[in-house]
Parts: C-alpha cells; sequence; structure tokens
C-alpha cells in the first residue's frame, strides 16, 4: 500500500496468533408471522472492526444465507451474495457500501477495490451477484467451476492452495468439492476463520459426490491442524439445539437455533461420520449435522 494507507493504519497491525473472539450473537431467525416480521432485511455483525458477518432475513428467504465482508488495505472481500437477486427486498449492495463507506472514513485511502468471491454456486449464495455490476472498483467472481477454478488456479492443480491478499490480509483458498462440483472453503489468516460454505455447517449437509466429500473434509481437517483456526463457519442454520433434530425446509421460523459457529473437533466428527455411514444412501441423523447422500431422492429436501 501506498503512503496514505500506512497513515490510516493497517489491518495487519495485530501480527500472530488471532484472538478468539466470542459469537455469542442472537441472530435473526424469522418471526411466527413473516407478514409481520419487523427485523431488518439484512443483519450486521462487527466481529472486530475490519470484518463483519450479515445474515440475510429469513421473512425474504427461508434459506436466511450468512455472508462475510473483510476488508484490507488494498480492498475488502464480499464472500457470497445471498437468496434474492432484488435490491428491494434485500439490498445487499446498499449495506456493503454503506460498510464500505464507514470503514473508509475511518481508514482513509484511495482506490479501494471490492472483490466478490462465492463458497460455491448454488442459487442461495448468488442470486445478488447483478447488484454489484457496475460498481466501480469492483470485480465479481463466476461461481461457476470453470470461472472460480480459472480464477484459483485450481483447473490446473485443484489441490493447490490459492491466496488472495487483501493487502495486509491474506485469504487462503481451497478446492473443497462434495456439496458442490466448485465449492472452495477459505480461511482468513487475520480472524482465523474457516469459512466452510454449505460444506459443512449446522444443518443438512447435501452431498453431490461422496467420494470428493470424505476427501475434501480430509484435507479440512488436516489443513486445519497447520493453521490457527478460531471458528468454523458455514453459511447456514438448520439444526435446533436438540441434538440431531433439524428444523424442516421452508421453515422461516427458527426460534431454536444452536450457534452458526462450529469447531474443529467438529470436522473430525463429521469424519468419523462418513465412515459410520459407509456406502448407505439416505439420511444420516447426528447430533450436530445430518448426512443427506443425494444419491437417493430427496424431494424438496435436496435442495441444498
Amino acid at each position: 500500500m501506498g503512503t496514505n494507507a500506512q497513515q490510516a493504519g493497517s489491518t495487519s497491525e495485530t501480527p500472530g496468533v488471532p484472538e478468539t473472539r466470542p459469537l455469542d450473537v442472537c441472530w435473526i431467525h424469522g418471526s411466527p408471522s413473516a407478514k409481520h416480521n419487523t427485523d431488518p432485511d439484512i443483519q450486521v455483525h462487527a466481529y472486530d472492526e475490519h470484518t463483519f458477518i450479515l445474515r440475510q432475513n429469513m421473512a425474504v428467504h427461508y434459506e436466511a444465507p450468512f455472508m462475510f465482508l473483510m476488508f484490507g488495505d488494498a480492498r475488502a472481500v464480499l464472500v457470497d451474495t445471498g437468496a434474492t437477486a432484488s435490491a428491494e427486498f434485500f439490498p445487499l449492495r446498499r449495506v456493503v457500501d454503506d460498510l464500505v463507506g464507514r470503514w473508509l472514513a475511518a481508514h482513509p485511502r484511495d482506490g479501494y477495490e471490492l472483490l466478490v468471491l462465492h463458497t460455491h454456486a448454488h442459487h442461495d449464495h448468488v442470486a445478488a451477484d447483478a447488484q454489484f455490476a457496475g460498481r466501480p472498483g469492483t470485480v465479481v467472481i463466476g461461481a461457476d467451476r470453470e470461472s472460480a477454478w480459472e480464477h484459483f488456479g485450481f483447473a490446473d492443480d485443484p489441490e493447490r492452495v490459492a491466496r488472495v491478499d487483501l493487502g495486509g490480509r491474506v485469504l487462503e483458498c481451497l478446492a473443497t468439492p462434495g456439496h458442490h462440483e466448485a465449492a472452495v472453503t477459505f480461511y482468513d489468516s487475520r480472524t482465523g476463520f474457516l469459512l466452510t460454505g454449505d460444506t459443512v455447517y449446522p444443518g443438512r449437509l447435501y452431498v453431490q459426490d461422496w467420494a470428493a466429500f470424505g476427501r475434501t473434509i480430509d484435507r479440512l481437517i488436516e489443513f486445519a491442524g497447520t493453521r490457527p483456526v478460531t471458528h468454523v463457519l458455514g453459511c447456514h442454520i438448520e439444526m435446533t439445539r436438540e441434538p440431531g433434530v433439524d428444523y424442516p425446509v421452508l421453515t422461516t421460523y427458527q426460534p431454536d437455533e444452536p450457534p452458526l459457529q462450529m469447531t474443529v473437533d467438529q470436522l473430525r466428527d463429521l469424519r468419523r461420520a462418513i465412515g459410520a455411514v459407509g456406502d448407505r444412501p439416505g439420511r444420516h441423523v447426528f447430533p450436530d449435522f445430518i448426512i443427506c447422500r443425494r444419491d437417493t431422492a430427496y424431494g424438496s429436501d435436496a435442495a441444498g
């Protein structure tokens, strides 16, 4: 970065192992009557001054996905764009622009950019991409396998760990197919977040490619063994606090949600669960998640 960024302060001023901050957030979780819901269209939680977690309102879309906005010295990255295209009902760009504007007011610099990336290409993670079309200084990388994997260099080497330098803050990116052929997991060196998209989260883990899914979980466990992971963060909450019990698909009120964040130990639990499932297709219930092998038709439950 140039002199202006250095004067404004760097996002990398705290070296070493990332601090594990609590994530005891009361996430918006819908209401008994979606028509009378008064929650914001998008909830914004500041994890720290350079890191924001966003959640879409269930009254806008039942998937209620999470998105992640992270600031570096040279550019910010938005991971995923939610489940609704309409800026009227889901004003993602307005919210992001407001957060960027506030951040730049506190950390002035010229030519600041925004990069939009995705955990995978399912609709509820890419729907608002078009809101960022034409935004100055913005690059939106397509979520499809051809676009995403070419950008990260996975087309030539699917085992590589790609690096996205935000300026004083680096995301490490891994190809992690299984749920979706183009799935990518992101590790943020500043916070210690492992962003696993729909591959791992407290909910129904829909598996498109069983062999690839097993290899992906093995790789994530190995990767996490060499990095200080503070939180494993997926993009949904579908479980209840009662072990093994999930909310039905299309639910728009989830008052008894467990935390979004998971742990590396739960990754290991998932690895053991994969072994327990073996070659059996179907729906397999475990305390913190449910594995849904898509070799079997699940009807609307297979939306993923």
